[in-house]
């Protein structure tokens, strides 16, 4: 990983890679140096110089030895998480995760969906975490910061193992997601539901493909998304439909549609979220508009900071996701009428409704052979 690195000055121009969401890659945060993208007299910066050639993903093995991560935080309905992957290939430019990757010594822009952190061992410390003496059972989300399902896991296959572990211990979990690919555990998650251990939220940002493609460009499409949350429906497995971001002037004129097609397919709960723009993603986000929504970019910025107090942001308890003032008020309201008249009323903040796993069922297994060599006293 990169230690106090100077980034290459081609990957700061505005330009749009093919199949990426971020059009920059801005320094590191923690980084001393920066470089500065300029034009040398040969026409550097022109037209020719933002046709840039598609980026590789890079995979790097993660090496912590912790599989659950923590929180206390009043915004979130879990206080438990498990992540396999850090990065995301979906490349939503929107993404709060985003900031995250500066702690990895990567930039939160290009280098996020591209330079993928993954946790080979996942499953093993899962399993030696929920062994610990005195550990409690309480719904664990998987997917919280970044994407369980996003390419990757076509051949990783972690998030599976997540699964079967989750599911040997009787183990609550609520997944969240934005990827079909959910469906290839479809096996797992059924029997979970089942025993009333398992629910899965579909987050749909808009209906529009043509928006989704440059809004997140590796994402599943969202006839896609709305397919899987019949198909779960089907096999018994609790869904719910999160309508995020709510980005104003961009998609925030699709709420009500988005609810009404996930309601028809089956889902049963809903949530929303007010774009949220911390650290690094507020100028990734300007340039972004810029790129794609000239004619609007202002508008839409000026919207943003009509909730968040004047500012691109505001990170207080209580305010971060829903945001404040008239805009906010008014989503809020035309939220609450749809789930509603929907009948999606029993609705969730953030990314999960923990609300009905049973965390009565948790049972330690024993180990391989342990069964055995216990049967001989």
């Amino acid at each position: 990983m990169p230690d106090g690195s100077i980034h290459d000055a081609s990957a700061l121009l505005a330009g749009v890679r093919k199949g990426r969401g971020a059009t920059t890659n801005p320094a590191v945060r923690f980084d001393r140096h920066a470089t500065v993208a300029f034009d040398d007299g040969w026409d550097t910066l022109g037209e020719d110089a933002t046709e840039l050639p598609p980026l590789a993903t890079t995979l790097i093995k993660d090496s912590s030895r912790t599989a659950l991560a923590w929180n206390t935080s009043p915004d979130l309905g879990f206080d438990r998480s498990i992540n396999p992957y850090r990065g995301c290939e979906h490349g939503c430019v929107y993404c709060f995760a985003r900031p995250t990757h500066a702690y990895l010594g990567f930039s939160p822009g290009l280098d996020f969906e591209t330079k993928l952190v993954f946790k080979p061992q996942i499953a093993e410390l899962l399993d030696k975490a929920l062994r610990k003496p005195g550990y409690t059972a309480a719904p664990v989300a998987l997917g919280s910061n970044t994407d369980p399902y996003q390419p990757v896991e076509r051949t990783l296959k972690l998030t599976r193992a997540v699964l079967e572990v989750l599911e040997r211990f009787g183990h609550p979990v609520a997944v969240v997601t934005k990827s079909a690919g959910v469906l290839r555990d479809i096996d797992i998650l059924g029997r979970m539901a089942a025993r009333g251990l398992a629910r899965v939220c579909l987050s749909i940002t808009t209906l529009d493909p043509a928006l989704a493609r440059i809004l997140e460009p590796r994402a599943a499409s969202p006839e896609r998304r709305l397919a899987a949350i019949a198909k779960l429906t089907e096999a018994g497995i609790p869904t719910a439909v999160l309508a995020a971001p709510m980005i104003p002037a961009v998609n925030d004129m699709e709420l009500e549609r988005i609810l009404e097609r996930a309601a028809s397919l089956g889902a049963g709960r809903a949530g929303y979220v007010l774009l949220r723009l911390p650290l690094e993603i507020g100028d990734l986000f300007e340039a972004w508009l810029h790129q794609h929504m000239p004619d609007r970019a202002a508008k839409v910025m000026n919207l943003v900071r009509q909730t968040r107090g004047g500012q691109t942001y505001d990170s207080r308890f209580g305010q971060r996701q829903t945001g404040t003032g008239p805009y906010a008020e008014m989503l809020g309201r035309r939220f609450q009428v749809a789930v509603k008249r929907l009948g999606l009323d029993r609705t969730m903040q953030g990314h999960t409704g923990q609300e009905g796993l049973r965390c009565d069922l948790f049972n330690v297994p024993f180990k391989p052979g342990e069964a055995r060599q216990l049967a001989l006293f």
